[in-house]
């Protein structure tokens, strides 16, 4: 009998299966290639089922399966041959729902695995254990290039940037012709219209107050230099992280010297420090206070198929991989509730959207 899940369901449960089939893991590199130098043993699995905490012992030929209501013993080959039934299928399918192969129900019930995405309350796909059972258990979140990738940053409305309307004061039926220009979502053709009219854009603050505390913890000015690789997006059309923080480098919106920009790497490092944050669980509506949180890294898991390992324990690697394999994304306007001119104690604003997402390939 066959069911139907999407790719990013069965992308969690293929790097699960691959884990305790190969029994190891390859460390990635920043390109987001593995490091054939650095394989990493894996001892135990550990994830939260329906019937609570399951551990996944890796053993010579066989996983060793104990929980609850259970301890059992399964070939590890048979993990080996339902991970490969699992990839064959999503890379075969065009639709993100995707059937079940042949014999995955079959052997999902013999396991009793009955959720596909784990059931957690801190964020984590599952714990991993290397080298010893004994060793302390790292949080991982499954990003899978096979489907639809989670955005690394998807704040809605929370994660929105005011920028403050200046230089001309428009009348409201030129507001209301502004805000009726082009589609719903199409914000370049208002901030360009808003332009020719003889009216800028001023940064003016985060327009939440929580993601304005949390950007905070990482600088001071974060907010400013998000907002200005967010206009940029818009008008030049960059949308990779480590291209869109070259061109700030250049504008310098926080207007430091040149030393710290070109020695220090200031700007690089500040994204970097961001993307390590948002990896480990910062949202822009909850408190963030700088606290590791449980996920300590990600499990990739490339286009062919392949699942290569990010973690805390290797931090510059992380973070390279981050900068190098993000993007800027443009939400809904209509969930997002920006792109369009509002009035605020007098004064128009027009928001502007932070979304960031893993690149696909």
């Amino acid at each position: 009998m066959a069911f139907e899940a999407t790719k990013r369901e069965w992308g969690e449960l293929y790097a699960f299966f691959r884990l305790l089939a190969d029994g190891y893991v390859y460390a990635g590199t920043p390109e987001g290639k593995r490091n054939e130098s650095l394989r990493i043993p894996v001892a135990m699995v550990q994830r939260e089922e329906h019937d609570g905490t399951r551990r996944y012992i890796v053993e010579k030929d066989t996983i060793h399966i104990v929980g609850e209501n259970m301890d059992k013993r399964i070939p590890r080959e048979d993990f080996d041959t339902v991970a490969a039934l699992v990839l064959d299928s999503v890379r075969q399918s065009r639709e993100d729902e995707v059937t079940s192969a042949d014999g995955v129900e079959e052997f999902l019930d013999e396991i009793a695995l009955f959720d596909l995405e784990a059931k957690t309350d801190d964020r984590t796909d599952f714990s991993v254990a290397f080298y010893s059972t004994e060793a302390p258990l790292t949080g991982f979140c499954v990003r899978s290039r096979l489907g639809m990738m989670i955005p690394l940053l998807d704040g809605g409305r929370s994660a929105n940037f005011k920028f403050e309307q200046t230089g001309v004061k428009f009348a409201v039926p030129t507001v209301n012709k502004i805000n009726a220009e082009g589609e719903e979502d199409d914000v370049i053709s208002r901030m360009l219209m808003i332009e020719r009219l003889g009216g800028n854009l001023k940064y003016n603050d985060v327009a939440d107050k929580i993601f304005r505390s949390n950007l905070s913890m990482i600088d001071l000015h974060m907010g400013r230099l998000l907002a200005e690789m967010t206009r940029l997006m818009w008008l030049d059309g960059i949308t990779k992280v480590s291209e869109l923080t070259e061109e700030v480098k250049k504008l310098n919106p926080l207007k430091i010297k040149d030393e710290l920009i070109n020695k220090h790497g200031f700007y690089e490092y500040k994204v970097k420090e961001l993307l390590l944050a948002l990896a480990a669980g910062m949202r822009p509506a909850k408190l963030y206070n700088g606290t590791d949180s449980a996920i300590a890294g990600f499990l990739l898991v490339t286009g062919d198929g392949q699942v290569i390992c990010y973690q805390r324990a290797f931090r510059q690697t992380f973070a390279d991989f981050l900068f190098y394999n993000t993007r800027l994304e443009k939400g809904s306007t209509e969930k997002d509730k920006y792109g369009y001119l509002e009035r605020e104690n007098g004064v128009y604003y027009f928001k502007l959207n932070l979304k960031i997402g893993l690149l696909k390939r």
